[in-house]
């Protein structure tokens, strides 16, 4: 008879856990990139605002060792200063396109006395050869730029070494060069009202969704297709009991034939005992009901057998008798 118990046993219970397991992180990761999506909405958000702003001077969106605003993100400022190209910073591993390549960043004495850090633009480049005197000089003298505001990043790859680091961060590199420098940096759009010369613009944002909501999507379809293949197997299992009826039927019946032969056999051998068995009887009886008439009868004298005995007798008798006519 069919039933569900089967999913009690130790090794369903287990395949419940992983698939419950299985469920849960699919769901968490659904909702990490549904986050995502919602922190890049706002993120292109602010970046849109910003774009539609007129850029202001950098002393009223950033300031020394202060870190940026969400809000100032991609903001646009200007600022009026001298380069200071002997402590010009290289951030290695910039890949573009497949290239590799790197940007390069110069420190800007402004007239406040501050230093902002300028992300010039990128250069393709061998990441390992590439030393700050291979890049192309920024313009001499004071020099007003205009670029968009960036966060600082964080970690061990803002390490800087011999004017070298992975990613930029205005503490790293104030500290490296000896400056005091606003918090964040700015990325290059003009200098002097002209792009950089010998390098490649800075990549601006993407201000689609990107593919956070697809990925959310996808990440619980694969928890409901745990659930559904948890399901279909739990189905599986529990059909496979019927179609395994009907050889426990044909077992069963094999069985009960067999005992039913056996015992048949049974029968037979013990009806052919009990045959052997009277038979023996019956022929130990002739046997003595013969031994009991011989010797009930008189003995015989030669070999004559007792029917040419009596007749021999009676012949005799006969030629014993007297003649009729008295003759002898």
């Amino acid at each position: 008879m069919r039933s569900w118990r089967f999913l009690l046993s130790r090794r369903w219970l287990l395949f419940a856990v992983v698939v419950v397991l299985l469920c849960y992180a699919a769901w968490w990761l659904g909702q990490w990139q549904f986050h995502r999506l919602h922190d890049r909405k706002a993120s292109n958000a602010v970046v849109r605002a910003n774009e539609d702003r007129a850029p202001s001077p950098v002393g009223d969106v950033l300031a020394p060792g202060r870190p940026v605003q969400d809000d100032d993100e991609w903001r646009q400022v200007t600022a009026t200063g001298t380069y200071d190209t002997d402590n010009t910073v290289i951030v290695r591993y910039r890949t573009r396109d497949g290239a590799s390549g790197i940007d390069v960043v110069v420190p800007l004495v402004t007239d406040d006395g501050a230093t902002l850090l300028v992300d010039r633009g990128w250069l393709a480049s061998d990441n390992e050869g590439t030393s700050p005197d291979d890049v192309p000089a920024p313009p001499d003298g004071e020099t007003t730029v205009e670029g968009w505001v960036r966060a600082d990043a964080d970690g061990d790859s803002t390490k800087v070494s011999d004017h070298s680091t992975r990613a930029i961060s205005s503490e790293a590199i104030g500290t490296a060069i000896d400056h005091e420098v606003y918090g964040g940096f700015v990325v290059l759009d003009t200098e002097n009202g002209q792009a950089a010369d010998g390098l490649e613009p800075v990549e601006l944002p993407e201000l689609d969704n990107g593919p956070h909501f697809f990925y959310g999507l996808q990440w619980w379809f694969f928890g409901l297709l745990a659930l559904f293949g948890f399901g279909y197997l739990a189905w599986d299992e529990w059909r496979s009991q019927r179609r395994d009826e009907p050889s426990a039927r044909e077992g069963a019946i094999s069985a009960r034939k067999t005992k039913q032969a056996a015992k048949n056999a049974h029968k037979q051998a013990v009806k052919a005992a009990y045959q052997k068995a009277y038979a023996e009887e019956r022929a130990a009886r002739e046997a003595h009901r013969e031994a009991q008439r011989a010797r009930s009868m008189p003995p015989s004298t030669g070999s004559i057998t007792p029917d040419t005995n009596d007749a021999a007798g009676d012949s005799t008798k006969a030629a014993t008798r007297p003649n009729s006519s008295g003759s002898p």
